[in-house]
Formats: C-alpha cells, structure tokens, sequence
C-alpha cells in the first residue's frame, strides 16, 4: 500500500490530523484572499467597466516629477506602496509560514516536486486563484521550496500570480484595451511557464532538499506544542529575512523612480530599452501597471514602453528577489532577472507593431 494511502486511510488516526490540518491552510487561504482579493476586485471590475480608470498612477504625473531623487519622495512612495499592499504582504507571510507547517511536503513533492514541465505547468496553474503583487507571492513561493517543492515550479507559482492574475486582466481590458489585455495574458503565460521551465532545466540534477524540507514525523504532526514551536520558528525567519530588505529597497526605488521612468523625447527604443531593465526591478502593487500606463501614454510616450512596463512592472521586483533570496540559487534568480527584461524587450516590439 502506497504511503499516500497510509496517510488517509480511516483508522488512521494520524494520517485523519495531517488531512485536517490541510484543510485549515486552505481555509485560512480562501477566507484571506477572499477578504483581500476577490470581493475587492468584484468591486474594481465594476468601476474599471464603468469609468474605465481604476485610479490615478502611483508614480503621479510624468509631467510633473522632481527633478532629483530626495529622501520626501521615497518616503511618499513607500507609504502609497504600502498602504496599498499591506493586507496581501501580510496575507503572503501568513501563508509562506503556514504552508511549511500545515502541508505535509510528500503531498507537494507529488504535485510540485519533479523537474519536468508537468510540475511547473502545475505551479503556474495553483498561482491563478491568489492575484497576489510579486512581493506579496515571494514569500509564499520561499515556503513552497522550504517543503521541497522544484525550483520551476516554484518560480511558476511565484510570477503566475501577478501575471496570470485574471483580474488584472479584466481592469486592463476595460481602461487600457483589450489588445494589451491579450499581449499581456499571451506574453504572461509564455514567461510563467517558460521561466518555470527554464529554471527546471537548470536545476535537473541538483535540486537538494533544504533542511526545512525534511519530512515531518507523525508525532511531530500531532502534538500541538510541536506546531506552534515550528510555526513560531517559520514566521520568525521569514519575518527577519522579508521585511528589512523589503522596507530598505522599496525607499531606494521610490527615490529613484523618475530617474528609473522619465517621459522623454526621442528614441522609442531606447525608452523601451531602458523601461524594460528598470521595470524588472522596480515595485508596485497588484494592478498598478495599468494607471501607469494609461499615463505614460497620455503624456506621448509610445506604445512599444508601454508595452515594456506590461511585463515587466508586475513580474518581479529587487524587493522580491531579496525576499525570496534564501530559498532560491543565485544564478536562478539572475536568470529571472535576464530573463523578465528580454520578454519585456520582446513584448515592446510586439507592442509597437500591433498596438
């Protein structure tokens, strides 16, 4: 008889806890995004239908921007960041600890854990449902590998929540067109699950269980002193690994963020060039690259950055590589850093031809 099968069958008293315990991750996720993502974007898609505009550009107005970084307008983006993210980075945190804790990490390895496209198209799938930011999806992604989950598809799960988040799409058809809304759904799949891929290549044969990842013991699964210790432990590590670096790089991108996207004159590629690099590392929160956009574009600048900053905005970011950078190799996350920024490249020309 399988394990699987041992784990669930009726008298198994222990194999009934490790299931009830799963059940509340779940829970605890679908009531949490409930409350931070679907109804409130319910309520979005209603206003992006009827006013086409979803909000003004968190970035402010490309015609009017100060000259120099300063320490006021870092200060001023970090609080408009954060007050816009903080329910979903402290959802994220919640669940990156709890899934460590609550899910057995055989139950992921069966679904997450091989380094073939299977597993990866698996991980960009179970990333729809979350709609998180990518800072906000990091420390989730860092927990699925601390279970042992493959490095592709945690890095599916990790840029599918942002760009396969099917809510982002509807607000994007309806303020921007529905042309960038299937730019961004074709590109945004082809980099999910091409980097997912790509990353499992370069992991075939190396990937090694971390010592979070080792399989828990059914006594462990069982006393509850024992899950609140571990799950004390996984909040705490993640709480000192996320946050410094979170606050530090969000205050130096919120100084730098007009000399990172100015509106000027000239070259369409090199703006697109130049906005492909810079919004692979820049932050935001979930959606903000449309207003952005919608912007940019009002104030003349062509449709091939525009186009750019669909990708490579909502991606990733330098916060959340940092966040993730403990359970990630270096070279993956370089990797997703080339990568992001040749898609972003590529979609700006598809941009400039067809939009």
């Amino acid at each position: 008889m399988s394990q699987a099968s041992l784990d669930l069958h009726p008298g198994n008293r222990g194999g009934a806890k490790i299931a009830a315990m799963a059940a509340i991750f779940v829970l605890i996720a679908a009531a949490g995004l409930l409350y931070v993502k679907w109804w409130p974007y319910y309520h979005k898609a209603l206003t992006a239908a009827d006013t086409h505009s979803i909000g003004k550009s968190i970035l402010g107005d490309p015609a009017n921007r100060e000259a120099a970084p300063s320490w006021s307008g870092a200060l001023e983006y970090a609080e408009a960041y954060f007050k816009s993210v903080w329910k979903a980075a402290v959802l994220g945190i919640l669940l990156g600890s709890l899934v460590q804790v609550l899910i057995p990490a055989r139950w992921l390895q069966r679904k997450l854990g091989s380094n073939g496209f299977k597993s990866t198209f698996w991980g960009g799938i179970a990333a729809i449902p979350g709609m998180m930011c990518t800072c906000c999806a990091a420390p989730l992604a860092a927990g699925l590998r601390r279970r042992n989950v493959s490095a592709g598809s945690a890095v599916a799960f990790w840029l599918g929540n942002p760009l396969l988040n099917p809510a982002t799409l509807v607000f994007m058809g309806f303020v921007l067109s529905w042309k960038f809304a299937v730019l961004r759904l074709v590109f945004g799949a082809l980099l999910t699950f091409g980097a997912g891929y790509g990353t499992s290549r370069i992991m075939r044969g190396k990937e090694a269980a971390l010592p979070e990842a080792a399989p828990e013991s059914r006594a462990a699964m069982e006393e509850p002193r024992s899950f609140w210790l571990r799950w004390g432990k996984s909040l705490g590590l993640m709480l000192l690994q996320v946050v410094p670096a979170y606050l530090a790089a969000v205050l130096l991108l919120g100084a730098l963020k007009w000399w990172m996207f100015p509106s000027m004159e000239g070259s369409e590629i090199g703006l697109l060039l130049l906005f492909a690099v810079f919004g692979t590392l820049f932050v935001i929160p979930t959606a903000a690259e449309i207003p952005i956009i919608q912007s940019f574009l009002a104030a003349g600048t062509g449709t091939g950055p525009a186009a750019a900053l669909l990708l490579t905005l909502p991606a990733i970011s330098l916060p959340s590589v940092l966040i993730a950078a403990g359970a990630f190799p270096r070279k993956i996350l370089w990797s997703l850093l080339v990568w992001v920024a040749a898609a972003g490249v590529v979609c700006g020309l598809v941009g400039m031809a067809f939009l």
